[in-house]
């Protein structure tokens, strides 16, 4: 099959509730997408990080933010705050959080959330 498309409401592969975060999961052609919404108070630290057991997101993340504004700090100190438009791309070893009061949604093309 060349083409595969799949809907996020009718067609996930698979659902997730967390604190503060809903995942939905499709994979197309063996490739993994996910939608996150995350709530205005999602915090990585406080709502994931109980859940996962380690100091910081050991994941890395691909993807386009198309709702809100999440603002994230390495371990390392470096940090940026992405919002609505923009792509982003983010090692291993760092926090993420919600800013402004608003809701946030992105897509994320790579690595494995809230796992």
């Amino acid at each position: 099959m060349p083409i595969e498309v799949k809907s996020f409401t009718s067609q996930a592969d698979e659902t997730k509730e967390m604190p503060n975060a809903r995942v939905e999961s499709v994979n197309v052609l063996g490739q993994r997408v996910m939608k996150l919404t995350l709530a205005p108070e999602w915090k990585w630290s406080r709502d994931i990080k109980p859940i996962v057991g380690t100091s910081s997101c050991q994941a890395t993340h691909t993807g386009i933010i198309v709702e809100g504004t999440i603002h994230c700090v390495c371990d390392d100190g470096s940090e940026a705050t992405y919002s609505e438009g923009d792509a982003y791309a983010i090692s291993p070893n760092h926090d993420a959080w919600c800013v402004g009061g608003a809701r946030a949604v992105v897509y994320e093309f790579a690595g494995v959330w809230g796992e």
